[in-house]
Protein backbone atom coordinates (compact mmCIF):
# COMPACT_ATOMS: atom_id res chain seq x y z
CA UNK A 1 0.00 0.00 0.00
CA UNK A 2 2.22 2.69 0.90
CA UNK A 3 4.79 1.68 -2.20
CA UNK A 4 1.47 2.34 -4.33
CA UNK A 5 1.36 5.72 -2.75
CA UNK A 6 4.53 6.18 -3.25
CA UNK A 7 4.41 5.38 -6.88
CA UNK A 8 1.18 7.85 -7.10
CA UNK A 9 2.93 11.02 -5.60
CA UNK A 10 6.43 10.33 -7.91
CA UNK A 11 4.15 10.17 -10.97
CA UNK A 12 2.28 13.40 -9.94
CA UNK A 13 5.42 15.57 -9.49
CA UNK A 14 7.26 14.40 -12.28
CA UNK A 15 8.02 16.18 -15.32
CA UNK A 16 6.51 14.73 -18.70
CA UNK A 17 10.14 13.75 -19.67
CA UNK A 18 10.86 11.89 -16.21
CA UNK A 19 7.48 10.06 -16.01
CA UNK A 20 9.04 7.22 -17.80
CA UNK A 21 11.61 6.45 -15.66
CA UNK A 22 8.37 5.69 -12.65
CA UNK A 23 6.51 3.55 -14.73
CA UNK A 24 9.66 1.61 -15.84
CA UNK A 25 10.74 1.25 -11.99
CA UNK A 26 6.97 0.12 -10.61
CA UNK A 27 5.56 -1.28 -13.73
CA UNK A 28 9.00 -3.29 -15.23
CA UNK A 29 7.49 -1.39 -18.65
CA UNK A 30 10.65 -1.66 -21.26
CA UNK A 31 11.30 2.20 -22.86
CA UNK A 32 13.80 3.71 -24.76
CA UNK A 33 14.73 7.00 -24.32
CA UNK A 34 13.04 10.64 -24.88
CA UNK A 35 9.82 9.40 -23.91
CA UNK A 36 7.64 12.29 -23.16
CA UNK A 37 4.28 11.50 -21.26
CA UNK A 38 1.32 13.63 -20.69
CA UNK A 39 -0.68 13.04 -17.99
CA UNK A 40 -1.32 9.40 -17.06
CA UNK A 41 -1.86 6.64 -19.53
CA UNK A 42 -3.57 3.01 -18.81
CA UNK A 43 -0.67 0.53 -19.48
CA UNK A 44 -2.96 -2.49 -18.67
CA UNK A 45 -3.22 -5.63 -16.50
CA UNK A 46 -0.25 -6.75 -17.68
CA UNK A 47 2.34 -3.54 -17.95
CA UNK A 48 5.52 -5.37 -17.94
CA UNK A 49 4.10 -6.58 -21.91
CA UNK A 50 5.06 -3.27 -23.36
CA UNK A 51 8.24 -1.63 -25.09
CA UNK A 52 8.48 1.78 -26.09
CA UNK A 53 10.96 2.67 -28.29
CA UNK A 54 12.97 6.27 -28.29
CA UNK A 55 11.13 9.54 -28.56
CA UNK A 56 8.04 8.25 -28.07
CA UNK A 57 5.20 10.59 -26.90
CA UNK A 58 2.31 9.11 -25.23
CA UNK A 59 -0.92 11.96 -24.86
CA UNK A 60 -3.56 11.75 -22.66
CA UNK A 61 -5.69 9.06 -21.65
CA UNK A 62 -3.90 6.82 -24.07
CA UNK A 63 -4.56 3.27 -23.06
CA UNK A 64 -2.65 -0.21 -23.43
CA UNK A 65 -4.82 -3.16 -23.67
CA UNK A 66 -2.59 -6.27 -23.60
CA UNK A 67 -5.20 -9.00 -22.59
CA UNK A 68 -8.61 -9.97 -23.63
CA UNK A 69 -11.05 -10.32 -21.00
CA UNK A 70 -13.60 -11.52 -22.90
CA UNK A 71 -12.44 -15.09 -22.39
CA UNK A 72 -13.87 -14.77 -18.84
CA UNK A 73 -17.26 -16.23 -20.79
CA UNK A 74 -15.83 -19.28 -21.14
CA UNK A 75 -13.67 -20.25 -18.08
CA UNK A 76 -16.43 -22.10 -16.38
CA UNK A 77 -16.01 -24.84 -19.68
CA UNK A 78 -11.69 -23.87 -19.62
CA UNK A 79 -10.95 -23.00 -16.08
CA UNK A 80 -8.31 -20.40 -16.03
CA UNK A 81 -8.34 -19.25 -19.99
CA UNK A 82 -6.30 -16.26 -20.43
CA UNK A 83 -5.40 -14.74 -23.55
CA UNK A 84 -2.48 -12.52 -23.50
CA UNK A 85 -0.40 -9.93 -25.99
CA UNK A 86 3.11 -7.85 -26.34
CA UNK A 87 2.75 -4.37 -27.72
CA UNK A 88 5.88 -2.78 -29.37
CA UNK A 89 6.21 0.91 -29.86
CA UNK A 90 8.81 1.74 -32.61
CA UNK A 91 10.86 5.11 -32.57
CA UNK A 92 9.62 8.94 -33.47
CA UNK A 93 5.73 7.78 -32.60
CA UNK A 94 3.19 10.43 -31.60
CA UNK A 95 -0.28 8.29 -29.99
CA UNK A 96 -2.79 11.27 -29.71
CA UNK A 97 -4.93 11.85 -27.21
CA UNK A 98 -7.81 8.68 -26.03
CA UNK A 99 -5.82 6.12 -28.57
CA UNK A 100 -6.35 2.63 -27.79
CA UNK A 101 -3.72 0.37 -28.25
CA UNK A 102 -4.68 -3.65 -28.62
CA UNK A 103 -2.65 -6.93 -27.85
CA UNK A 104 -0.44 -8.25 -30.20
CA UNK A 105 0.30 -4.68 -31.68
CA UNK A 106 3.15 -4.10 -33.17
CA UNK A 107 3.77 -0.36 -33.99
CA UNK A 108 6.65 0.96 -36.76
CA UNK A 109 9.20 3.82 -36.22
CA UNK A 110 8.00 7.22 -37.62
CA UNK A 111 4.50 6.88 -37.28
CA UNK A 112 2.04 9.57 -36.11
CA UNK A 113 -1.33 8.03 -34.73
CA UNK A 114 -4.50 10.00 -34.49
CA UNK A 115 -6.71 11.08 -31.61
CA UNK A 116 -9.22 8.78 -30.91
CA UNK A 117 -8.10 6.06 -32.94
CA UNK A 118 -8.34 2.10 -31.86
CA UNK A 119 -4.81 0.34 -33.03
CA UNK A 120 -5.75 -3.40 -33.27
CA UNK A 121 -3.48 -4.56 -36.05
CA UNK A 122 0.78 -3.49 -36.70
CA UNK A 123 0.99 -0.34 -38.34
CA UNK A 124 4.48 -0.04 -40.82
CA UNK A 125 7.39 2.49 -40.87
CA UNK A 126 6.52 6.10 -42.08
CA UNK A 127 2.35 6.55 -41.60
CA UNK A 128 0.03 8.55 -40.63
CA UNK A 129 -2.71 6.17 -38.84
CA UNK A 130 -6.11 7.40 -37.51
CA UNK A 131 -9.59 5.93 -37.19
CA UNK A 132 -11.66 3.31 -35.60
CA UNK A 133 -10.26 1.03 -36.65
CA UNK A 134 -7.23 2.58 -37.29
CA UNK A 135 -6.15 3.14 -41.17
CA UNK A 136 -3.15 4.89 -42.94
CA UNK A 137 -4.41 8.36 -44.09
CA UNK A 138 -0.96 9.47 -45.28
CA UNK A 139 2.57 9.09 -44.89
CA UNK A 140 5.16 10.50 -42.45
CA UNK A 141 6.97 12.90 -45.27
CA UNK A 142 3.41 14.94 -46.88
CA UNK A 143 2.45 15.22 -43.28
CA UNK A 144 5.87 16.67 -42.39
CA UNK A 145 5.93 18.95 -45.39
CA UNK A 146 2.12 20.10 -44.73
CA UNK A 147 3.16 20.97 -40.99
CA UNK A 148 6.25 22.80 -42.27
CA UNK A 149 3.75 25.14 -44.60
CA UNK A 150 1.14 25.27 -42.19
CA UNK A 151 2.77 25.98 -38.90
CA UNK A 152 4.15 28.34 -36.69
CA UNK A 153 7.17 28.80 -35.18
CA UNK A 154 7.53 29.12 -31.11
CA UNK A 155 11.20 29.14 -29.68
CA UNK A 156 9.86 30.64 -26.26
CA UNK A 157 9.15 29.57 -23.20
CA UNK A 158 7.43 32.66 -21.59
CA UNK A 159 3.72 31.64 -21.47
CA UNK A 160 2.49 35.39 -22.62
CA UNK A 161 5.16 35.56 -25.93
CA UNK A 162 3.69 31.75 -26.50
CA UNK A 163 -0.26 33.47 -26.76
CA UNK A 164 1.08 36.14 -28.46
CA UNK A 165 2.61 34.36 -31.40
CA UNK A 166 -0.46 31.86 -31.71
CA UNK A 167 -3.04 34.60 -31.43
CA UNK A 168 -1.18 36.16 -34.49
CA UNK A 169 -0.67 32.93 -36.05
CA UNK A 170 -4.47 31.95 -36.02
CA UNK A 171 -5.61 35.43 -37.20
CA UNK A 172 -3.12 35.32 -39.86
CA UNK A 173 -4.47 32.09 -41.26
CA UNK A 174 -8.08 33.28 -41.34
Amino acid sequence: MINKIIFYLKLLFANDYNRYKIYQKYLKIEFGLGVRILHFPRFGSEPYLIKIGNNVTITRGVCFVNHDGGVGLFRKEYPGLNVYGRIEIGDNVFIGLNTIILKGVKIGNNVVIGAGSIINKDIPDNVVVAGVPARIIGDIENYKKKAISNGCYINTADSLEKKRIIESYIKYTL
